[in-house]
């Protein structure tokens, strides 16, 4: 079987007639999936009549859009039509008659859903395990977790599945299984991507988007989904294209760097303080101005935990038969309680303080550059038996410094930067000011270029 292509790539091949897309995915899950459990549903004869449709079109002569015929895998948390969204539980049943925003947006921009991918329930931790979708595995090294929530989507792509697919990130869900699998992951500016049918996704927390093998990728996705409806709580400023920025130079930056955690107590892996100081001296040689910094960084408790619960006590809600969420996730919402909409209302004040506190390290550089999570991949089975309390003690270290930019709304994204003497990936995570994605992607961009990393898990 030949090698998977990219986006870019895929849409390309199939626009010229040399490529199949959705039988070589189909046929790569059918192969891959089994060892790794990365999709929850494979949508195959609806992705075969999707893929058929797109033939029809392009032999009738119709405007192709930028991902015409790309199969792409949805987390579970999105709305695709004719499936039920379960949130990587068992708490819902019925299929939901419309697709969310964003698959609607790829549909019509030419993908294929080609399925959903797995996730723990809500999405409430960094690895992706759950009693209703199982354990997946990091296709690297199925001894270890691909990360989470989005470690089905990450694991899909990764293992050359498919060229990319859809996950979301209320704490480091995008960045955190990019930085354990070897992807792209950037989470964009709050309110750039749609979140309808919903208004929002965990209050100021939750934004979704792709996770790609390459930074273009990335980018020819984010302008088919980025822009926000009238019924969305937040609304990102005005950018131009991702794609015309991921493909000029970046021009000189100011960057500065720390391997200092928000999280007291958490001590990062010398491989990874190694991997910044790496990229560190890329980036000096690549011209920039880089400079140790300390961000200073606020204290987050206040601001995230009260929407953290509050967001799963909402999805808890929102499914047909809560009875049937998993226990810890009950014992969530119980442990919960007293996130009353006044202590929402508090907490997202305090989130107003923290961005602002956050951000005072953009007054002196352009872009701030950290380890993506301070551990190596953990092992699977991290969430097994345990309740809420043990947990979330296990998860606290891995958001160490990811989440506090999911409350400051800032855009940052998990670069590859190779492999370590383990063979698991290493990443490090560029952070952006306010809005400003289209500079991560021209610096994304210019690290891949000058030190590519493996794009494909080798196969067992």
């Amino acid at each position: 079987m030949s090698e998977p292509l990219g986006v870019v790539e895929t849409a390309a091949a199939i626009t010229s007639g040399e490529l199949s897309a959705t039988e070589g995915a189909l046929a790569r899950i059918k192969e891959r999936d089994g060892a790794l459990n990365a999709f929850s549903v494979v949508l195959r004869e609806q992705a075969l009549a999707e893929a058929a449709e797109r033939d029809v079109a392009q032999t009738a002569g119709e405007e192709l859009g930028p991902l015409h015929g790309v199969p792409i895998a949805i987390k579970e948390e999105l709305d695709v039509a004719g499936t039920v969204t379960t949130f990587g539980g068992l708490a819902n049943s019925t299929p939901v008659a419309e697709d969310g925003e964003v698959v609607r947006r790829l549909r019509a921009a030419g993908a294929v859903i080609i399925g959903k991918t797995t996730m723990p329930e809500f999405g409430a931790f960094p690895f992706t395990e759950s009693d209703a979708l199982g354990v997946t595995r990091n296709p690297w090294d199925t001894r270890h977790s691909p990360g989470g929530s989005s470690g089905g989507t990450a694991a899909a792509v990764a293992a050359g599945m498919v060229p990319a697919g859809i996950g979301g990130d209320g704490g480091g869900s995008i960045r955190i299984p990019s930085a354990c699998c070897g992807l792209f992951g950037l989470k964009p500016q709050r309110g750039r991507v749609s979140q309808a049918p919903h208004t929002d996704l965990w209050f100021t927390l939750g934004t979704t988007g792709p996770l790609t093998r390459s930074v273009r990728d990335s980018a020819v996705i984010y302008d088919v989904i980025r822009g926000s409806l009238p019924s969305d709580t937040y609304h990102a400023g005005e950018t131009g294209s991702f794609v015309e920025a991921a493909a000029r130079e970046p021009g000189r930056l100011r960057i500065g760097w720390t391997t200092k955690p928000v999280t007291l107590g958490v001590r990062p892996d010398p491989r990874h303080v190694a991997a910044v100081h790496e990229t560190v001296q890329l980036l000096t040689d690549l011209g920039h101005d880089v400079r140790e910094v300390d961000p200073k960084y606020p204290d987050p408790t206040v601001a995230f935990v009260p929407q953290f619960l509050g967001g799963i006590r909402a999805e808890s809600t929102m499914m047909e038969h809560f009875d049937r969420l998993e226990k810890r996730t009950r014992e969530t919402y119980r442990i919960g309680s007293w996130v009353t909409p006044r202590v929402i209302d508090v907490a997202l004040r305090a989130t107003e303080k923290v961005s602002r506190k956050a951000n005072r390290v953009f007054d002196e550089v352009d872009v701030l550059l950290t380890p993506t999570q301070p551990h190596r991949p953990a092992r699977t089975g991290i969430l097994m038996g345990t309740g809420t309390v043990r947990a979330s003690l296990r998860a606290l270290p891995a958001i160490s410094y990811v989440a506090l930019w999911n409350l400051a709304g800032n855009p940052a994204a998990s670069v590859p930067r190779g492999l370590a003497d383990d063979g698991l990936p290493l990443a490090v995570q560029l952070v952006g000011r306010t809005d400003d994605e289209p500079t991560l992607l021209s610096l994304s961009a210019q690290i891949e270029a000058a030190s590519p990393w493996p794009l494909v898990a080798p196969r067992d």
